[in-house]
């Protein structure tokens, strides 16, 4: 069984033995299945994982593959396409991309699917990483400890429509005057008194960035 390291724990195997009211896979299925400390964990030879968390690896891809794929690569698709508005096919508006440590699991994600859009992605990364978000696909890379990396600012001088933020500790004053007029961090708002509506965003598990609830008198 392979398996990566994370808040969750996705494993990848083969099926052994399945319970007795499991009808959608057999012994042998080759299997991905993202599991987490309620679920049980996967940080052994063996896991026992329910049905709904576990989905077919097709043939082509490796166990190894598909364990490094869930959480990383279902965030950076959430944010690219939910959060950003990003069309896939290339077709939809242009949007202009920040997305901070970019060489790590969710951001070399995010870089790869926002290029297959009409986007201009800047990206930030640590010196020794250039070379390498470069060839993921940005049109811009930063070095996060120099002035301009420090302070987020894009080498052509764009104003970044969505930022997918997958770093820490920075401050929203540095972000703020690089956005555009309507540029966004975070995920949504919501009103006070549809808070039940935020809390179920988060509860689901779809959120990419901070959720906010704001008081009708501020």
């Amino acid at each position: 069984m392979f398996i990566s390291s994370s808040a969750a724990t996705d494993v990848a195997g083969e099926v052994i033995k399945v319970g007795p009211r499991v009808t959608n896979y057999k012994t042998g299925d080759k299997v991905d299945a993202m599991l987490n400390h309620p679920t049980g964990g996967g940080l052994a030879e063996y896991a026992v994982a329910k049905d709904n968390l576990i989905v077919l690896r097709p043939p082509e891809v490796s166990a190894a593959e598909g364990t490094s794929l869930p959480v990383a690569g279902l965030a950076a698709l959430q944010a690219v396409t939910e959060s950003a508005g990003v069309k896939l096919d290339g077709t939809g508006r242009h949007v202009s991309l920040l997305i901070t440590a970019a060489s790590g699991g969710v951001g070399q994600y995010a870089v790869q699917l926002a290029k297959l859009g009409n986007t201009h992605v800047t990206a930030t990364c640590g010196a020794h990483n250039l070379d390498l978000v470069k060839s993921l696909g940005a049109d811009e890379v930063l070095d996060y400890k120099t002035p301009d990396g420090v302070a987020l600012k894009s080498p052509s001088g764009r104003k970044y429509d969505v930022v997918i933020h997958c770093e820490m500790d920075i401050p929203w004053s540095t972000f703020e005057p690089n956005l555009s007029t309507n540029g966004k961090v975070i995920d949504s708002k919501h009103p006070l008194s549809k808070a039940e509506e935020a809390w179920a965003k988060i509860s689901d598990g779809h959120a990419t960035g901070k959720i906010i609830v704001e008081p009708s008198v501020l």
